[in-house]
């Protein structure tokens, strides 16, 4: 995973408004505040298989306001921008772990065992959660079944 495929899953140069090349590129854009339209990319990647736009509000922010910055088209803070590049990152680290973007959604969507029944996505609104997330799709690429 590369710091180029997490900022094309947050909208690419169209919406960043500059290229992503390394991790500290990466981790300067999402220090300043990224896009409302990274947002917007994101939800769109995920429509169809995460029922509603308030489980990634849950994992980014208040939905109210990020309903708000959206509808405006301000920058996220440097919070919300974190925790949406870190949404970012799992969701290409899943789709790398699983082969194929449809079953990654899908994966990240459902209960898992490994999870103690919880979905991944339930889990990623705290650091603990993703890292727990994040050693699943370790013994998944590994080939260790979870």
């Amino acid at each position: 995973m590369t710091a180029l495929q997490v900022a094309e899953m947050l909208g690419g140069r169209r919406i960043l408004r500059r290229t992503i090349t390394s991790d500290l590129e990466l981790a300067s854009a999402v220090n300043a505040g990224l896009p409302s339209g990274s947002l917007d990319h994101i939800l769109d990647e995920v429509e169809g298989h995460i029922a509603r736009n308030d489980d990634v509000y849950r994992i980014v922010g208040s939905a109210r306001t990020l309903q708000r910055k959206r509808a405006s088209r301000i920058a996220l803070s440097a919070g919300e921008s974190d925790r949406l590049a870190r949404f970012a990152r799992i969701l290409v680290r899943s789709e790398e772990a699983l082969g194929d973007k449809e079953k990654a959604l899908g994966w990240i969507a459902r209960p898992n065992r490994a999870l103690s029944g919880k979905s991944p996505l339930f889990l990623l609104d705290s650091d603990a959660g993703t890292l727990a997330v994040e050693r699943v799709l370790g013994r998944i690429e590994h080939g260790v079944f979870s």
